[in-house]
């Protein structure tokens, strides 16, 4: 009996299917981390972390996590005869531990001070034992798909050719809804992308009760005629069901099924925020009830500070979209069609996404697609011709790639966002504000014609064996700091808790213990930040046995 493994490499999170390969490739297992175990919330600071503590420690987190998560999918290793990978380029070039800086510094000149050599990113095949995987047996074939330009990645040609999008001919764009929102506009033969760094928030992380979407998430809200919530909860096949109606202002509570919720993801983000602005609950930026919350079932709880986490999130993707459209030249109204890729693009109301700015306002048609990399991986695994055929497109595609992040027009639109989300700017300010930049004003919402969705669910399909989480990723860094005097400053100001202060008897002295799947990384670092003795640095931590 011969296996393979599709493996996702999400930037908040891992995903992998266990397939037969005697059975056409059907799926057998899933597993699914909850979140990434590098050390921060997008991939800026998973290569600041990467590049601030080498990457030998960065590369031995990740491989111990996918060992981990591999571990999962009950399996012999000896029967599994190829794994294929899918993700951003930063994701697959840590995966695969090549040369990372080329994606961390946009400028010449900076590259060349540094002597970097820009690798290749053509689709080929490695072993497990190149990655030094010891859950698979070391001649194990791994395969790495292509990228269309050094910073265009697979998962972004992944979202492409299963979409279709190439073959219509249209005037339309395409986005993976994640921590890493990355989108493409497709015109006149020609993909235009950019990749905008949303946070966290679309994953349900950085948000109070968030969590990814997993078994017992609220992923959607809908709105009752007598003014209550309904609240869809992800049950144990990643199916939704509705659980409870619930009063957003009160917490009232009227249960429907035995399904508890443990958490909001990033879809029913969204749709706390679309459903707060319709009925006036939310007055940006703040949330009109007493409580200054709004209430779900169990105990859950959204509060303003989500708000504002979430409309940073929302900001980046429509300012993302917006520049795409100003730098081609075109209007909103011709973009036609929006396929919307990801776990949030998948389990999101397409209309209250529109509420929320996350797709144009203008559209005639929504697709929903599903996790079109872990899509791509197990089409990989079940004809390897696929890496073939991949290779082919990226190289027949004109691609033209925007670095949001030196680019004039996002700044401008991404600063008015944060006036429009954090600080109350209405939406007549908002509109002369851009016009004052010289860019075009949003129109008024036009309602799709048609929402289709292609897949049920994210993951449709998880197997006989079904699914497994691997809550617990990453290891633990430590350090200890000669001078440090216990005074656990470090400690208490740790907004993830993912930072404990020990007394170390071996050494003397106190030693620190992180977590690196908790921690927030260098996009943080309160814990150096508030050390009174100034002998605390985050990029001393060492990844060791020591607990």
């Amino acid at each position: 009996m011969a296996y393979g493994i599709a493996l996702d490499l999400g930037t908040s999170g891992y995903r992998a299917h266990l397939v037969d390969l005697d059975r056409d490739a059907k799926i057998v297992s899933t597993a699914i981390t909850m979140r990434h175990p590098l050390p921060g919330a997008n991939v800026m600071d998973h290569l600041h972390f990467w590049i601030g503590n080498g990457s030998e420690i960065g590369h031995r987190i990740i491989r111990q996590t996918v060992d981990q998560l591999l571990s999962l999918l009950d399996v012999d290793p000896k029967d599994v005869a190829r794994l294929s990978v899918c993700g951003n380029p930063i994701q697959l070039s840590l995966f695969e531990n090549i040369e990372i800086r080329d994606l961390a510094y946009a400028g010449k000149n900076k590259l060349d001070a540094l002597g970097v050599v820009r690798p290749s990113r053509r689709g080929h095949i490695i072993t497990a034992g190149d990655l030094e995987l010891t859950s698979m047996r070391s001649e194990m074939e791994v395969i790495i798909p292509p990228a269309i330009r050094h910073e265009i990645g697979a998962d972004a040609l992944a979202m492409i050719m299963k979409s279709g999008m190439l073959d219509k001919k249209e005037t339309c764009m395409v986005t993976d809804y994640g921590t890493n929102a990355e989108m493409g506009l497709y015109h006149d033969g020609e993909l235009y992308s950019g990749s905008a760094a949303a946070g966290p928030a679309m994953e349900g992380q950085s948000i109070a009760s968030g969590m990814l979407a997993a078994p017992h998430a609220i992923c959607d809200l809908n709105l009752n005629e007598d003014g209550t919530w309904g609240n869809l909860v992800l049950d144990e096949d990643l199916r939704v069901s509705l659980a409870a109606n619930v009063d957003p202002v009160t917490g009232a509570t009227n249960r429907i099924s035995q399904l508890k919720a443990y958490g909001i993801t990033g879809t029913g983000v969204v749709s706390a925020i679309a459903l707060g602005i319709n009925t006036g609950i939310i007055d940006l930026p703040s949330i009109a009830t007493p409580s200054r919350h709004i209430h779900m079932m169990d105990e859950i709880r959204f509060s303003e500070l989500d708000v504002q986490e979430a409309g940073k999130a929302m900001g980046a993707i429509r300012a993302g979209h917006r520049t795409l459209m100003h730098e081609v030249g075109i209007n909103d109204d011709d973009v036609k069609t929006m396929y919307m890729a990801g776990a949030s693009g998948t389990y999101v109301d397409a209309l209250k996404a529109q509420t929320c700015g996350m797709i144009p306002r203008v559209l005639d048609t929504v697709y929903q697609l599903g996790n079109t990399s872990l899509m791509m991986a197990h089409d990989l695994i079940r004809d390897p011709e696929t890496l073939d055929h991949m290779q082919e497109v990226a190289d027949s595609i004109a691609a033209n790639h925007i670095m949001f992040a030196t680019n004039q027009t996002f700044e401008h639109m991404y600063v008015l966002e944060i006036a429009y989300w954090l600080e109350g700017m209405g939406s007549d300010m908002f509109n002369e504000m851009i016009q004052m930049h010289g860019l075009s004003p949003l129109p008024a919402i036009r309602r799709p014609k048609q929402v289709i969705r292609t897949v049920k669910s994210d993951i449709p399909e998880v197997g006989d064996k079904g699914l497994r989480t691997l809550s617990e990723v990453g290891v633990t860094m430590n350090a200890n700091f000669p001078g440090c005097i216990g005074c656990r400053k470090c400690e208490k100001t740790c907004p993830e808790r993912a930072l404990k202060v020990h007394t170390d008897d071996e050494f003397g002295g106190f030693r620190i213990v992180i977590e690196t799947d908790k921690c927030l990384g260098t996009a943080c670092k309160h814990c150096e930040m508030v050390c009174p003795e100034k002998v605390y640095n985050f990029y001393d931590l060492k990844v060791d046995e020591w607990a």
